[in-house]
Order: C-alpha cells, then sequence, then structure tokens
C-alpha cells in the first residue's frame, strides 16, 4: 500500500494542477430552480473554468437555458457555456441565439448536432433551412464572433456511428471546423477512454480532450441512460450497487467512492482536467471535487 501511494503521489506531482468543469440542466419549474440555484452556490467557490448549460429544441425549454445562462452571468463569477444544438431551427434562428449569446457577453458555446425531436433513438432529420451537423454549427458559431467552442466526443462510439473510421472523422471535421476542446460522454472504464486518446492522436486531433465524468446518484436511472447513449456498465460497477435500491445513504457514498476512484486513477495516467455532470446536484461532485484538491475552504482556526 505504501508503495502505491508513493507512486501516486509521484505521478500527480508531474501533472498540472486540477481543474474542472460542472454541467447543468435548465430547471422546469420554479422549485427545480431553486435546487439548482443551490447547486451553483455550492459549486461555484471551487472556482470551475466554466459551467455549461444543456439545450433542446423548442421554444420553452432554449428560453430555460437562456435564462439560466444570463443569471449565471450576471449573478456569478462563473463563467457559462451555453449548449447550442441544430435540431428543431433554421439557420437564421440559431444565428440569431448566437448573436444573443455574444451581445449579453457570453463567449464559450458548446455545439452539438442534438438528440432527433422525437428522442434518442430515433432517425435524425436535419432541418430543411437549419444547420445539419454539429461540424457546420461550429462553423457557424465562429462565423459570428470569436467564440471559445466545445464540441462532444465519444469514447465507446456515438450510438449512431458505422464504426470507428467514420466516429473519428466525424469528430475531426468539427475540430477542422474551429472547435477548441472536446468534452466526451461519461464513461466508467478508464481504458476505454486512453484508447479513445490514443485513436484522436492517431489521428492529428490536438485540441484537448476532457473527460466526462457522472457521479452516480441513482444506478438503475444510470443504467436506462447509458444504454440509450452508448456507455458501458462494467460488472464491477454494478455489482457495487447491488442490492441499494433502498438504501439511499449507503448508495450516495458508494457513488462518491466509485467516482473518486475513477478520477484518481485518471490523475494518476497524466489528466488533470475534468468535466462533471451534475444532475443539478453538488453534494457528489463537491466531494468528490474537494478530495481531488479544489475545494481548500476548511475553517481557520482560532488561536488560543
Amino acid at each position: 500500500m505504501t508503495h502505491t501511494l508513493t507512486k501516486r503521489r509521484s505521478r500527480q506531482a508531474s501533472v498540472a494542477p486540477i481543474t474542472a468543469s460542472f454541467e447543468f440542466f435548465p430547471p422546469k419549474n420554479e422549485k427545480m430552480a431553486e435546487s439548482l440555484w443551490t447547486t451553483v452556490e455550492r459549486l461555484a467557490p471551487l472556482a470551475p473554468s466554466f459551467v455549461s448549460v444543456t439545450y433542446g429544441a423548442g421554444g420553452s425549454t432554449r428560453e430555460r437555458t437562456h435564462k439560466t445562462v444570463e443569471r449565471i452571468l450576471n449573478e456569478t463569477d462563473v463563467l457559462p457555456a451555453a449548449h447550442l444544438t441544430c435540431v428543431g431551427a433554421s439557420k437564421a434562428e440559431v444565428d440569431a441565439i448566437i448573436q444573443d449569446y455574444w451581445d449579453m457577453g457570453v463567449r464559450h458555446l458548446v455545439g452539438l448536432r442534438g438528440d432527433p425531436l422525437e428522442g434518442i433513438g430515433a432517425i435524425y432529420r436535419p432541418h430543411p433551412e437549419g444547420y445539419a451537423y454539429a461540424s457546420d454549427l461550429v462553423a457557424g458559431i465562429k462565423a459570428i464572433g470569436d467564440f471559445d467552442v466545445s464540441v462532444s466526443g465519444y469514447p465507446e462510439r456515438h450510438p449512431e456511428s458505422a464504426g470507428w473510421d467514420v466516429e473519428i472523422d466525424n469528430l475531426k471535421r468539427k475540430v477542422d471546423a474551429g472547435a477548441d476542446r472536446i468534452i466526451t460522454q461519461y464513461f466508467f472504464d478508464n481504458d476505454l477512454f486512453e484508447t479513445y486518446l490514443e485513436r484522436i492522436a492517431k489521428a492529428g486531433i490536438s485540441i484537448p480532450v476532457i473527460p466526462g465524468i457522472v457521479p452516480i446518484h441513482n444506478f438503475e436511472q444510470t443504467m436506462v441512460f447509458s444504454a440509450k447513449c452508448g456507455t458501458s456498465i462494467p460488472d464491477w460497477l454494478a455489482r457495487r450497487f447491488a442490492g441499494l435500491q433502498n438504501d439511499p445513504d449507503t448508495r450516495k457514498l458508494v457513488g462518491a467512492a466509485v467516482a473518486c476512484e475513477q478520477v484518481m486513477d485518471l490523475v494518476d495516467r497524466g489528466i488533470s482536467d475534468f468535466h462533471f455532470y451534475t444532475m443539478n446536484r453538488a453534494d457528489l461532485t463537491y466531494a468528490i471535487c474537494h478530495m481531488l484538491g479544489m475545494g481548500n475552504h476548511a475553517p481557520e482556526q482560532q488561536a488560543a
């Protein structure tokens, strides 16, 4: 054990300081808005590099994203990144949103193709007058303003991908269009992420790749969503949560431990930047970041 800890400390000493970003989704009602804002206030002192707010097609979802981003921009010191998709809107409509964000003072957008209006698994059909794919959207964003643009990456391939050649070619088109960083879909097998980095490097892609991490609050829900988005669930992970359906306190401890193990292993592999899918909850993400050394907020001891 001593040898392992010594090895970990020596490897950690050689990497850059740990940084993180957080993802939120726009609230659907006042109660959810209150919960989200409590989460933002809890995580803001960790000084994230940015926080992103997800986006869905349709006027109401779009408006909620806009309002959430605007509040974060105006009421905190945190830099917001607004998600933007190609789905359900013409180029003119999307361009107007991009310009609105620029005028508001937002300088970071997350450019995504987006899921079909019918949901994950349905056939994607581009809007006849819209941006067809994420690479087109990235180019459109860059044409309007000097935004910092993040795009998505898939360590286990996008569910619709026909193969790795197609997957990497699609990613390269987004990079060639002007993407500044890649944020990955969440994963639980770090070897898959490392192989993904090797594939990217071989293709000549050199922009930063930030691993997406999801702290598990509800394992059953995570399994359902993982099946839709193409993330595999290792057997060892299922065993960790077995029998805890009605034991939320233990489930929370296990969720924090699993995510900490994963992140610490990635740090050992030289990774120093992480993107946490918070599910609009602060507890597990805050604990993990604190373990990473980002939470230096212990109260000062008073002199005797």
